[in-house]
C-alpha cells in the first residue's frame, strides 16, 4: 500500500508545523513584538520630524468643567473644576451673580493655573441664601468665560461618623428590608405551576427591564456632567458592554461546569445570584445617588420618599428568588447571601457617594448595574425556554409589562 502521507517539508527544509510556531523564522516571542517596536519606531521619527509644523491652524479652544460644587457654610462656596483642555489655563476672575468676587485655588499647586487634566477647588467666601439661584462663572486670562448655576443651594454636612451611621440606615430601610420582604414571597412562589411560575420570571425580567431603562437614562444625563476629556458618553457605553460581557463570561464559565457534570452548577441558584448581583449593582448606584445627595447639601431624603423606595425595592425580592423555586429549597445562608448582595450595596454606595462624590463615578456604576441587569434579564428568558416554557406567551408578555408597569408606578412615589 502507498503511503499517502502528507509531506508537511518546505522548500528550505522546515516543516508546516515548524512555519506555524515561528512565523517568518522568527521566535514566536520575536515576532509578537515586532509590530508594537516598529509602532514606536514610526511614531519617534513622527514626534522628531513634526511634519505638521508649518501647517496653518488655529489655537485649541479652553475647555473647563464644572463637576458639582458643595457648601460647607452658608459663608462658602465651593467650585469643583477640571481643565478638559489640551493646553494649560489660568482662572483670572470669578463672577457671583455678575459681581467680581474673591477666591483661592486648593488642589492646584496653590496657583491659579491648571495643567491638562488637572482638577482643583475654588473656594469663594460668598454669603449665599437658602434656595436662591447662584449663577457663578469662571474667567480665563484669555477671556474665555464658563457659566454655571446652583440651583437651590442648601449647605453640605460635611463627613462625620453620625452622617455614615445616617447613610446606613438608610441603607437598610431603602435596600436591605425591601429586599428582605419581597424573598418572603418564595414559599408561595414555589407552590406554583410551572405555567405561574414562568410569569414570575417574566415579571421579574420586567423589574430588571425597568432598572435598565432608568439607570441607562440617568447613566447618559449625568454623562453630560463628566469633564469632556473623560467622554462621558462612551464611559457609560464602556460600562454597558463591559458588565454584559462579563456577566457573560460567567455564565459560559457556569455552562463548562455543567458540561463537566457539576450538577451545582446547572441549578437555579446560579442564575439566582446573578440576579442578586445585577440588582446589587443597580442599588449601588442608587446610593451613590443618595450619599451624594448629602454630600451637595440636596437632603430631601423624609420619611415619604424612603417609603417610596421601599416600594420601588420591595419588588426586586420576587426577582432574586424565584429561579430557586424549583428543585432542593437552599439553605438560609444562601437567601441571606442574596439579599445582602442585592441590597447592602445601597449602604456601600451612600458612604462612596458622601466621601468622593464623582459624576464619572455615578455614571460608570449605573452603566455597569445597566449591563449585568440586561444580561441577566436574557438568562432569565433562557432559564424559562430550558424549562419547556415559552417566552413569548400571552401569560408571559403580560407578567412582564406588569413588571414595568408596577415599578413605573412606584418611582413615582420616590419623584414626588
Amino acid at each position: 500500500m502507498a503511503d499517502k502521507t502528507r509531506d508537511t517539508t518546505t522548500d528550505g527544509g522546515v516543516t508546516a508545523d515548524e512555519e506555524l510556531t515561528r512565523p517568518l523564522g522568527l521566535p514566536r516571542w520575536v515576532s509578537a513584538l515586532l509590530p508594537i517596536v516598529l509602532l514606536v519606531i514610526v511614531l519617534g521619527v513622527f514626534a522628531f520630524t513634526s511634519p505638521l509644523a508649518g501647517v496653518q491652524s488655529g489655537e485649541p479652544l479652553p475647555d473647563v468643567t464644572v463637576t458639582h460644587t458643595t457648601l460647607p457654610s452658608d459663608e462658602t462656596v465651593v467650585l469643583h473644576v477640571t481643565n478638559n483642555g489640551p493646553e494649560s489655563v489660568t482662572i483670572s476672575q470669578v463672577l457671583v451673580d455678575e459681581a467680581y468676587w474673591d477666591f483661592r485655588i486648593e488642589g492646584a499647586g496653590g496657583d491659579r493655573t491648571l495643567a491638562p487634566m488637572e482638577s482643583a477647588q475654588i473656594v469663594i467666601p460668598y454669603h449665599w441664601n437658602p434656595g436662591w439661584d447662584l449663577e457663578v462663572a469662571l474667567v480665563l486670562s484669555d477671556g474665555a468665560t464658563f457659566h454655571n448655576t446652583i440651583l437651590a443651594p442648601s449647605q453640605s454636612p460635611g463627613f462625620s461618623l453620625g452622617l455614615l451611621g445616617t447613610l446606613a440606615v438608610i441603607g437598610l430601610f431603602v435596600g436591605v428590608i425591601p429586599v428582605a420582604l419581597g424573598m418572603l414571597w418564595f414559599p408561595y412562589i414555589k407552590t406554583m405551576s410551572d405555567r405561574w411560575l414562568h410569569a414570575v420570571l417574566l415579571f421579574a425580567a420586567g423589574v430588571l427591564g425597568f432598572l435598565a431603562f432608568d439607570a441607562g437614562f440617568e447613566a447618559f444625563e449625568l454623562a453630560e456632567r463628566v469633564p469632556g476629556a473623560y467622554e462621558g458618553n462612551l464611559l457609560v457605553v464602556f460600562g454597558i458592554f463591559g458588565a454584559l460581557l462579563l456577566v457573560q463570561a460567567i455564565s459560559a464559565w457556569r455552562e463548562g461546569r455543567v458540561a463537566a457534570g457539576d450538577s451545582r452548577a446547572s441549578s437555579g441558584l446560579w442564575i439566582a445570584y446573578l440576579v442578586a448581583v445585577g440588582i446589587g449593582l443597580h442599588n449601588l448606584a442608587e446610593g451613590l445617588a443618595i450619599g451624594s445627595s448629602f454630600a451637595l447639601g440636596r437632603v430631601s431624603l423624609g420619611a415619604f420618599l424612603v417609603i417610596g423606595f421601599m416600594l420601588h425595592n420591595v419588588t426586586e425580592g420576587p426577582a432574586v428568588v424565584a429561579p430557586v423555586a424549583r428543585g432542593e429549597r437552599p439553605s438560609l445562608g444562601h437567601f441571606a447571601a442574596l439579599g445582602v448582595i442585592a441590597g447592602a450595596p445601597v449602604i456601600l454606595g451612600g458612604w462612596i457617594g458622601s466621601l468622593a462624590y464623582s459624576p464619572t463615578l455615578g455614571a460608570f456604576f449605573l452603566a455597569i448595574g445597566v449591563g449585568a441587569i440586561l444580561q441577566v434579564d436574557w438568562e432569565i428568558a433562557r432559564m424559562v425556554r430550558d424549562a419547556g416554557g415559552r417566552v413569548a406567551s400571552t401569560t408571559n408578555i403580560l407578567a412582564f409589562l406588569l413588571g414595568l408597569a408596577i415599578m413605573y408606578v412606584t418611582d413615582l412615589f420616590v419623584a414626588l
